[in-house]
């Protein structure tokens, strides 16, 4: 398997369809089979999406249903899950079982990050554990996902020349900012030939659903592109990338997705400009950096549904006369949401937030707001 000629889609299996609150496993099964059926074949799990059933839905939806040979399968150990070396194999064991799969194509210490995550896996050793499960032919690839800085990016990759490929955070909202940095990541990974998957293209939908004005801005330009694309192309106009992970939720979504890498066509200057001039607009607009990846939700005590409440802020602030936020925010609640003024304050969500958001500060903010 060569990396450098990877399907350019990936289906991330992080944010899948539910009906009645659990995955929608025939929409499921209709996403996967229409993903396949246009030539592409990368998944993305983790042991702990959807709550541990997006990897029982990979065995039902894809590993059931195709030949094994027939896709790439990729997941990753956690390290806040673990609390001795013994947990490496533990869930292991259990991931293999969940997805029905002897081997993963492409295995990632999950959420690298400067602090307890990278910590946590240099001291129960798990490169070197990584590095015997491929000597076993368990894992085929072996790489992690990064939400760090560059700094330590560069000492990771000097220590572990093990390494094979680094999945990192990306898009034209993220590329210069301070926190993400991702401009800055891809220039050391490109600059060091280690492939780049990319997950967050369309920044949790954020770049799918601009402002009218900044939308306006594409439009002019490609009138009949989806906005998401835009998001896409740029990140597939770039050298290095392996594969462009998009967590699809619908089919609408999906069909999109196979258009644009079907028929794949790289930005052209002008089209770079434009991105530009929408990003210095987007910049001058207070929007809170939620990417929706809802790890700050399994933890909390007060069961608080953060991101969604994130949204209605963010809406909230933009368009201080609209009473929508509020109406959407009192639903979340009526559907058993805990309220933004019920944060005790703990710091769960802050410690495993990707984006390194002042979570508890904009709660205040939303409870202020909207309540």
């Amino acid at each position: 398997m060569s990396l450098t000629n990877m399907p350019k889609l990936g289906f991330g299996l992080m944010r899948l369809p539910e009906k009645d609150g659990a995955i929608d496993m025939e929409t499921v099964q209709k996403m996967v089979d229409a993903y396949m059926e246009n030539g592409f074949n990368y998944f993305d799990t983790a042991y702990v999406y959807h709550g541990g059933n997006s990897e029982r839905a990979v065995k039902e939806a894809l590993v059931a249903r195709y030949p094994r040979e027939d896709f790439y399968l990729a997941t990753k150990l956690p390290a806040w899950a673990m609390n001795g070396p013994e947990d490496r194999d533990r869930i292991f064991q259990e991931q293999m079982e969940r997805c029905g799969v002897e081997y993963f194509d492409f295995y990632l210490l999950h959420s690298l990050e400067d602090g307890n995550n990278y910590d946590t896996y240099e001291k129960y050793d798990c490169f070197q554990w990584a590095m015997e499960k491929k000597e076993r032919g368990q894992i085929r690839h072996f790489g992690f996902s990064y939400h760090g800085s560059p700094e330590l990016l560069e000492q990771v990759l000097d220590k572990h020349p093990e390494v094979e490929f680094v999945q990192i955070q990306l898009n034209y909202a993220d590329w210069n900012n301070q926190v993400v940095q991702s401009g800055k990541l891809h220039e050391i990974l490109h600059k060091r030939n280690v492939p780049m998957i990319i997950m967050e293209p369309v920044k949790g939908g954020t770049l799918a659903n601009l402002q009218p004005e900044l939308d306006a801005m594409l439009k002019e330009v490609r009138p009949n592109a989806s906005t998401a694309s835009w998001a896409l192309r740029f990140v597939g106009s770039l050298d290095g990338v392996m594969t462009i992970l998009s967590g699809m939720s619908t089919q609408e979504q999906m069909a999109d997705n196979l258009n644009t890498f079907r028929n794949f066509e790289p930005l052209t200057e002008q089209e770079k400009q434009v991105i530009q001039a929408v990003v210095q607009k987007m910049q001058d607009m207070p929007m809170i950096q939620c990417t929706s990846c809802r790890y700050c939700c399994d933890g909390c005590p007060m069961s608080i549904r953060i991101p969604d409440i994130f949204r209605a802020l963010n809406t909230a602030r933009l368009y201080k006369k609209d009473n929508r936020p509020k109406m959407f925010y009192n639903n979340l609640i009526g559907a058993g949401s805990g309220k933004a003024s019920d944060c005790i304050g703990c710091g769960q969500c802050e410690s495993v937030c990707p984006q390194h958001l002042p979570i508890i500060e904009l709660l205040k903010e939303a409870a202020d707001t909207l309540e």
